[in-house]
Parts: C-alpha cells; structure tokens; sequence
C-alpha cells in the first residue's frame, strides 16, 4: 500500500480538521468506485496553536477551566468526533493524522491502534526513551509498572468510517506542560503528563522525531511512501 505523507506545519485545529474529513472523503468514495489509486492514503503531521478536543464519549467536566480563562491563555475548545476524552494540543507537540483504508492493510481497529502505539514506542526508543501500554486505556506512557510515577507522553483517539481512519495521536515533544494542568487528560485525573524535552533535560528536534516516526510507520504498516 502506498502512502503520502504530507507536513501541514502550524495549523488552526478547525482547518486540520476540515482538510482530514476531505481527504477521508476522498478515499471513501475512491473505495466506493473500486478505483483507489484516486485518492491516495495520507498522513498529516501538523502542529496546532494552543487548543483543547473532547472525544465523543469524553465529559466536558474533564476541561477545569471557564470560557473566560481558555482566553486569558489564548486557547480554544472543539467537541471533535474521535474516540477518546479531553487532551490538549500545541507548539512543541507533534500530532499525527493517519488517514488510511484499513482494509487495503487487512487490519482491524484494534490492532490499528496497538501498531500506532508501537510506532510511538519504537520512536521513543531510539531517543533513549523508554516507553510502554498501560492497561486498559490507549497512548503510550512511561513507568507503566509503578502506578504513583506512571505519566503519559502521547495520546491516541481515532475515528473509522467505511474503515476509514481519522484523527491520531498527539506525541509531547518540547510541549509547554503546564497546560495539562487545566484538564483531566484523557480523563484521568490520577495520572501525570510528560514530554520528551522534560525526560530528556534538552529541547527536541521536531524534524528528526517526525523522520523517525515516518520511517517506522511504514516499517510497521507495511506501506510505501508515495
């Protein structure tokens, strides 16, 4: 299967948003003409200014603070379409949106999933970084095995349609933390957020994390770039 990975750069959540949902109908409708070489598998790596996403199935309670302080710290709120809770995006995260026909890649939803974890995992690794699932719930953490010091540095929320996928995972590399602290992220309110600058002590490049996970997304996948 091939593949067209495309960097958005800064982009307002609302236009990534909108661009995905034409590219998935686009891939859709290719399926539906049997001619799917008409519109290509993507993946969309992006940054977002400062902005917060509910799930469908998240509670708008998990968002700590009041329309009046989101704008006192230039952030903005969306109840999106994806699985998953509340999480937070912007500068100095890398987000990742695999817009991709799981049935080209005989796949189901969960194993989906489990492989985009192991990418970030696998991503994680060659930084030194060691990374792991935590059980019954989504995204990758760190210190899986010790409940009071496990903290998550990427989340995963998804949508599929027509097998379609949507939305992906949001990977903390030099993100400004402190704006987890006005969520329960991911609905969790026990458990702490980290990035790769804080583990590490050092800022990031975001060009050699986004190579890496495009080499092994498609390592992993099985997929070409196009």
């Amino acid at each position: 299967m091939n593949i067209v990975f495309e960097d958005l750069g800064i982009i307002a959540y609302e236009k990534a948003w909108e661009y995905q949902k034409t590219c998935h109908e686009k891939i859709v409708q290719a399926k539906i003409d049997d001619v799917d070489s008409n519109a290509p598998n993507r993946f969309l790596f992006c940054e977002h200014p400062h902005v917060y996403t509910l799930g469908k199935s998240g509670r708008e309670s998990n968002l700590l603070i009041n329309p009046d302080f989101l704008k006192s710290i230039d952030a903005t709120f969306y109840k999106t379409d994806r699985g998953g809770d509340i999480t937070y995006h912007g500068p100095g995260q890398i987000v990742g949106y695999p817009i991709i026909n799981l049935e080209q890649l005989k796949m189901g939803i969960k194993s989906y999933i489990h492989t985009l974890e192991e990418c970030i995992i696998l991503a994680l690794k060659e930084f030194n970084i060691t990374a792991g699932r935590m059980e019954n719930t989504t995204g990758v953490w760190l210190d899986t095995k010790i409940k009071e010091r496990s903290r998550k540095i990427c989340a995963i929320g998804v949508r599929v349609s027509r097998s379609v996928t949507m939305h992906g995972f949001a990977l903390n590399v030099n993100t400004d933390l402190k704006y987890f602290n006005y969520i329960h992220p991911c609905g969790l309110a026990d458990k702490g957020v980290t990035s790769m600058e804080k583990e590490l002590g050092n800022s990031i490049s975001l060009e050699d994390v986004r190579k890496s996970l495009q080499i092994l997304f498609c390592r992993l996948f099985d997929v070409t770039e196009q």
